[in-house]
């Protein structure tokens, strides 16, 4: 911890004395067959980096939704230095001085910087915008921050490290009491999150209180005070950050109880020759994959946190993202020339989001299902006789074989896109994240599904942030962490604990 920070510590309350300037009691919010937030608190003082910890789906970025405006709770209140909001949009959260950079930054990348920051409140007169007055403006908050960049630069055309410093500068036109930074190391080198942990301690020492998001505990214990554990919704703990281990932490965060049943009820992974062997993948500085190996028949589970790079790995194995790729396909080489060829050598994505990338949300459900076998130009009676069989088995419902996809349940479309990989044929399943948004039964009903395949021969590389998922139906669960996969667990014979605990701290216990 760097004397700057334990200085600042003293000075902002740590001490207890500071009454707080931002409170949520007892936030509820909960959507379709779950609960984001089960009565969660936060409690923060001015002048305090108060840290927000916890594993994937604990509750932290609806939490924050709720302080920004984006979600309405369904029960609890904020207070704001004393006064009770009542934000029914963005816009009033701003209004109250609550300003949030979220890891995908906000910002117009065709705009220069001064357009980004006085984006809807720029100094005019009448209809005419003050371009020098803007200008000035920008240019004494770049200064402010340490920016080495121009108010006339465009935003697309910065560092990763200028953009955020960019947003920033954007928070504080606004006048923000309260920053919330959601995951800002995520794509920064060491000496650029340097520079923004250098302005987060200049802001938290004028008064500001800081909301800052992280699953690297390393840089949380450097820049933070306070901290504050979720846990399946509910805030299970606050910790003084200059007194608190990392295992402290940890253990807040997965919880004492966590299962330490031993899964002994299932057959031991297959042996044999991996199907898909990666021997290596690389794509810039983010991702760096070595030695993981997927059976016919297997399911290996990919587990980690946000920014992990699962994504990223399955999008370069079927080509959707240029990297460094050496990997063996039944033996051969595999050639990884795009999303066609990876198609062609029996390759098949179920991506992240079904409705963006998986769907063709006006078409219908049969043509859907056809495409990938058929292409655009084949006849439509022909797609729904050699989709028919595939979407019955699956249990699609839907009303009839030209109804349009977009139509159907978030289940029914996950079916949907699982059925266009059935109907092509494969012998590798690529699956990030299948179950988002789906509920109970319809999770249950895909991973049904997705063993039947594996059964069938299917090699299945399955990405999910649910760990309890991935270690119910995984044979083996590779933990990656910042773009590397570091340790591979037996879901049979490990606790899921020691498997949380590699996915947070990036070490096996």
């Amino acid at each position: 911890m760097s004397d700057v920070s334990e200085s600042r510590r003293t000075a902002s309350g740590g001490d207890g004395t500071a009454p707080p300037l931002l409170q949520m009691k007892g936030i509820v919010k909960r959507f379709p067959g779950t609960v984001a937030c089960d009565g969660a608190n936060l409690s923060v003082r001015a002048g305090e980096v108060h840290c927000l910890l916890g594993e994937n789906g604990a509750g932290k970025s609806t939490l924050v939704k709720i302080l920004a405006g984006s979600y309405r709770p369904d029960g609890g209140e904020i207070v704001l230095d004393g006064r009770t909001l009542r934000n029914s949009g963005p816009q009033d959260g701003i209004a109250a001085g609550i300003s949030v950079i979220y890891q995908e930054l906000d910002l117009a990348p065709d705009l220069t910087v001064a357009q980004n920051l006085f984006l809807g409140h720029a100094p005019a007169r009448g209809p005419i915008v003050r371009k020098r007055q803007r200008s000035a403006a920008a240019r004494e908050l770049i200064d402010r921050l340490g920016g080495a960049f121009s108010p006339e630069d465009r935003v697309g055309s910065l560092s990763i490290a200028a953009q955020q410093l960019t947003a920033i500068a954007k928070a504080l036109t606004s006048d923000a009491k309260v920053i919330v930074m959601d995951e800002p190391s995520a794509t920064l080198g060491a000496r650029d999150l340097e520079v923004v942990f250098s302005v987060i301690r200049d802001l938290a020492a004028e008064g500001r209180a800081i909301i800052y998001i992280s699953h690297r505990l390393d840089e949380v214990s450097e820049v933070g005070d306070r901290a504050t554990v979720l846990r399946d919704g509910r805030d299970v703990g606050v910790f003084d950050l200059g007194a608190t281990t990392h295992d402290e932490l940890v253990g807040a965060m997965i919880g004492k109880a966590r299962e330490q049943v031993r899964r002994t009820d299932r057959p031991p992974a297959p042996s044999g020759e991996p199907r898909l062997a990666v021997e290596r993948v690389r794509v810039g500085r983010i991702l760096d994959v070595a030695g993981l190996d997927v059976r016919a028949g297997e399911i290996v589970g990919l587990a980690g946190l946000g920014g992990a790079g699962r994504t990223t790995l399955l999008n370069a194995l079927f080509g959707a993202v240029r990297g460094e790729v050496r990997a063996r396909l039944d033996g051969k080489p595999l050639k990884v020339a795009g999303p066609r060829t990876a198609v062609r050598n029996g390759l098949a994505l179920v991506p992240e989001s079904r409705k963006e990338q998986g769907l063709f949300l006006s078409l219908g459900v049969a043509r859907n299902a056809a495409i990938a076998a058929l292409g655009w130009a084949a006849p439509r009676s022909r797609g729904k006789r050699m989709t028919a069989p595939v979407l019955k088995d699956l249990g699609v419902k839907h009303a009839s074989p030209d109804q349009p996809v977009g139509l159907l349940s978030g289940g029914n479309q996950q079916k949907v896109v699982l059925a266009k990989w059935i109907t092509r044929g494969m012998r590798v399943l690529l699956l990030d994240e299948p179950t988002r948004g789906l509920d109970i039964g319809a999770k249950a009903d895909l991973y049904r599904q997705v063993r039947r395949l594996a059964d069938d021969g299917v090699a299945v590389l399955l990405a999910s942030s649910e760990l309890p998922e991935l270690t119910a139906h995984a044979d083996t669960v590779w933990v990656m962490h910042e773009g590397r996969n570091i340790a591979a667990f037996d879901p049979r014979t490990t606790p899921e604990a020691d498997i949380a605990h590699t996915v947070i701290t990036g070490a096996t216990p």
